[in-house]
């Protein structure tokens, strides 16, 4: 296979080269990218302190600002105060306790507005500057509006839990954290087409064995989505053992026999535990495969980094069950699974089928 070569003598607007506005364009969804795994990171701080139900509408616009003065403060807890989490869960919450779960909320909210302004307003000046190489255009569009509708998901998942049992639906919760898991992966595959000109190794095997493990990842994340959801982290705190048996006796107690998959507890964090095994059986081979078969070293050294961010993430996340999900640790977890995601994205990137975006 001849290597794809790149000619940047001759430049494009206004002398801004084609190698100079990839590495621009690339270095920019990096950002962009870094911030989602920072929303990421607070949004898990949000869930675990309990502070996701303390803004009880939605003002894209005028939301971006907090409460400023007394009068404003007093006028968001009587909002809150109305509310089935106050009233069953924080009834007697001081005005001071209120301000501590508000604040995790609204980071969370203005991470999300700053995100759309960091990838809307340079998407803007790229594009109308002509600085967006060719197949490009569609794609950082589709990222667009994969942002505003996570916006939409996040306030559709809040709206879930103001209602008469204060808690958000772990199905919505999935989805939500999914498709931020969507769009950092979006955003990382993007900026590695632009800022990596390597030629990639054609080698099918390896190919189909980095999207199954890329499938799993997916998997994974969306099965602690609903653990998160159901706050099965809470029970069966013990390891590897769960109440005195590998495979609990009450994984199959609900009916129908398919409901026990989304909203049995023992189940759903079973089926977490398995996948993590799963992974790590996978990687491993992986990474002995890259060695066995004298790969080139680019590719040995990203499968030892996927066998070494997996046992990180594994070992946190046994760590968070035994102590019952600490914040700290519960966040560290979540925001692991994102490295674990952008670890598997760049040995796949190695054996990606095509040169082109």
């Amino acid at each position: 296979m001849k290597t794809v070569t790149f000619h940047y003598g001759s430049s494009s607007a206004g002398g801004f080269g084609r190698a100079a506005q990839e590495r621009a364009i690339g270095r920019w969804l990096l950002m962009v990218a870094a911030l989602v795994f920072l929303m990421v990171v607070v949004g898990g701080i949000t869930r675990l302190t309990e502070s996701g139900l303390s803004m009880v509408d939605w003002h894209p616009v005028k939301g971006i600002l907090p409460p400023l003065s007394q009068a404003q403060w007093e006028e968001a807890f009587k909002a809150y105060q109305q509310y089935p989490e106050y009233k069953i869960m924080n009834r007697g919450m001081t005005l001071a306790e209120f301000k501590n779960i508000f604040w995790w909320e609204y980071l969370h909210r203005l991470l999300g507005r700053l995100i759309g302004f960091a990838f809307a307003l340079p998407l803007a000046w790229f594009w109308l500057r002509g600085r967006i190489p060719s197949g490009y255009k569609g794609r950082l569009l589709g990222l667009l509006v994969l942002g505003g509708a996570q916006g939409l998901l996040g306030w559709f998942m809040v709206k879930s839990g103001l209602v008469d049992h204060p808690e958000v639906s772990h199905y919505r919760l999935t989805a939500h954290l999914t498709l931020a898991f969507i769009i950092f992966a979006a955003l990382f595959w993007t900026a590695m087409n632009l800022l990596s000109h390597r030629r990639p190794i054609r080698d099918k095997a390896m190919n189909r064995s980095g999207k199954w493990l890329l499938a799993l990842v997916f998997l994974q994340v969306i099965m602690g989505g609903l653990v998160a959801g159901l706050k099965a982290g809470y029970t069966y705190n013990t390891w590897p053992m769960m109440d005195g048996r590998f495979v609990p006796a009450s994984i199959m107690d609900m009916a129908p026999f398919w409901r026990n998959f989304i909203d049995n507890t023992a189940l759903v964090q079973f089926d977490h535990r398995l996948g993590a095994y799963v992974l790590f059986a996978l990687s491993l081979s992986l990474l002995v495969r890259t060695i066995l078969r004298r790969e080139p070293g680019r590719a040995q050294a990203m499968a030892a980094l996927v066998f070494g961010v997996l046992c990180v993430q594994i070992t946190v996340g046994i760590l968070t069950l035994l102590h019952m999900v600490p914040v700290a640790l519960g966040a560290i977890h979540q925001g692991g699974a994102l490295v674990v995601l952008a670890a598997v994205l760049a040995f796949l990137h190695i054996y990606r089928k095509s040169d082109r975006p």
